[in-house]
C-alpha cells in the first residue's frame, strides 16, 4: 500500500480514533494532531455538527451525478460560499480535491483569455498541488515535481518572492522584475497568497498579493489565487485576498472547506471570467462533482466559520505559537495558525516525527522544515505543547 510520497510499504501510524484536536493511534498514544491532518481539520476531528450534517445526509441520499441532476446541499453551499467571498464571485465549479480545482481554474484561465495566451506566470518555491496542470505551476527545481520536469507544460517562472517584513523598495523591484515577464502569451498569474504551503512555508506581505493584482489588470491578464492552504481563517484573515483588498478572478479552496471531514474543493470565478468563456462549455466533470454528502459536510463547516469563532482562536494561537516557539533551534516564523521551524539542513523525518510523538504531539516534517497547523479548537496548553515538541523535533532533526 502507497502512502503519500513514500515508496510502498514505507512505516506508518495506525489511527483508531479521533476525538477533537486528538488521534488515538493503535499502540495506546493518544496525540494532538498539529497538522489539522494536512491543514483540513480547521474545527477539530468529528465535530457534532459535522457528524450529525453527514448522518442527515447518508438518510436523505449519498450520491447522485451531478450532470444534469442538481441538489439542495450544493446550492446552500455555493450560496455560502458568495455571502463569505462577499458576492465577489459568481460562478463556482465544484471537485474532489484541490489539486484538481486548480486543474479547473487553469482550464478557466486559458478558455477565457484569446487563443494566443497559452502560458501562466507564477513565481518559485510554489506548490498547487500533484496532478499534470497543477505540477506544471509548481517550482520545476527546487519544488518536489522537479522528476517531471521534462514532461510537463513549460510556463513561465519569476523568483521566489521577497518574504514577509521585505521593504517597499525590494517589493516594488520584484514585482517590477515579474512585469518584464508578462509576454504576449501569459493568460494568467497564478499565487499562494500570503503563505507558499508545500513548496516552503514561506511567507510574503499582502502589499505583494495587490501588486499582482494590479499587474493583471495593467495587461488585461486574469488573477488566480489559490486559498486551498489559506482559505477559511487559517492566516487570521477569511481569505488573505479579502485581507489584501483585492479580489482575484478566479479562487480555489479545499482542505478546510469541509473541516477535513471529506474530499471537497471548489474552483469560483467572477461573472466576467464566466461571461468569457461563453458559449463554449467548461470541458470537466468528475464523477464525485459536488458529491451531496461532501457538499452538506461543507455547507455545515462553512456556516461554522460564518459564525466566527476563529476570529479570537486564530490570535489566540499565533500569540500562542510566537512564544512558544522562542528559543527553538533554528529559524522560526509564524502566521495566523501556522508555525514553522526552518533547520540549516534536511530534517531527519523519523527521528523529528518520534521526538513530537514523545511528546505527544503528530507532526509531518518535510524537507528543512518542522512546522503545525494546529487545528482553531487547540486550547492554550496544546498549543505549548506543540510548541514543545517541535523544540523537540528540532533537536532530534
Amino acid at each position: 500500500m502507497w502512502h503519500p510520497y513514500a515508496a510502498p510499504g514505507a512505516p506508518a501510524f495506525e489511527v483508531i480514533g479521533t476525538d477533537g484536536a486528538f488521534l488515538q493511534l493503535a499502540d495506546g498514544r493518544r496525540v494532538i494532531d498539529g497538522m489539522s491532518s494536512w491543514w483540513a481539520a480547521c474545527h477539530g476531528h468529528s465535530h457534532p455538527r459535522l457528524v450529525n450534517a453527514a448522518k442527515e445526509q447518508i438518510d436523505r441520499f449519498s450520491h447522485v451525478m451531478f450532470g444534469g441532476l442538481t441538489h439542495e446541499p450544493a446550492a446552500r453551499l455555493t450560496t455560502q460560499l458568495m455571502e463569505l467571498t462577499r458576492g465577489d464571485f459568481s460562478h463556482v465549479f465544484y471537485s474532489d480535491s484541490g489539486s484538481v480545482s486548480v486543474e479547473v481554474a487553469i482550464k478557466m484561465a486559458l478558455q477565457a483569455s484569446p487563443p494566443e495566451r497559452t502560458k501562466l506566470l507564477t513565481w518559485r518555491s510554489g506548490y498547487h498541488g500533484d496532478t499534470f496542470g497543477a505540477m506544471s505551476v509548481c517550482d520545476p527545481q527546487g519544488g518536489m515535481h522537479s522528476l517531471w520536469a521534462g514532461t510537463l507544460t513549460e510556463q513561465v517562472f519569476a523568483p521566489a518572492p521577497p518574504t514577509e517584513g521585505a521593504s517597499e523598495s525590494e517589493q516594488s523591484d520584484y514585482l517590477a522584475q515579474m512585469e518584464r515577464l508578462i509576454t504576449d502569451d501569459v493568460a494568467a498569474i497564478i499565487i499562494e497568497p500570503g503563505v507558499q504551503g508545500a513548496g516552503g512555508m514561506r511567507f510574503h506581505d499582502n502589499a505583494l498579493v495587490a501588486g499582482v493584482r494590479r499587474l493583471c489588470d495593467k495587461h488585461g491578464i486574469l488573477m488566480i489565487a489559490d486559498e486551498i492552504a489559506t482559505g477559511f481563517g487559517r492566516t487570521g484573515s477569511l481569505f488573505v485576498t479579502q485581507d489584501a483588498g483585492v479580489v482575484p478572478d478566479i479562487m480555489c479552496v479545499g482542505k478546510a472547506l469541509t473541516g477535513g471531514f471529506i474530499s471537497l474543493a471548489a474552483t469560483l470565478a467572477t461573472g466576467d471570467v464566466a461571461k468569457r468563456m461563453q458559449p463554449t462549455p467548461l470541458m470537466h466533470g468528475p464523477t464525485f462533482m459536488a458529491n451531496p454528502l461532501a457538499c452538506a459536510v461543507a455547507a455545515e463547516s462553512t456556516a461554522l466559520i460564518a459564525e466566527g469563532q476563529w476570529r479570537s482562536a486564530v490570535p489566540r494561537i499565533e500569540a500562542g505559537l510566537r512564544k512558544g516557539l522562542q528559543g527553538a533551534p533554528g529559524l522560526t516564523r509564524v502566521r495566523g495558525a501556522i508555525g514553522v521551524l526552518e533547520m540549516d539542513h534536511e530534517v531527519d523525518m523519523a527521528a523529528a516525527t518520534e521526538a513530537a510523538l514523545k511528546h505527544g504531539v503528530w507532526l509531518r516534517p518535510f524537507g528543512r522544515l518542522i512546522y503545525a497547523m494546529p487545528p482553531y479548537i487547540c486550547t492554550d496548553e496544546d498549543i505549548a505543547r506543540i510548541c514543545r515538541a517541535i523544540h523537540a523535533a528540532g533537536e532530534a532533526a
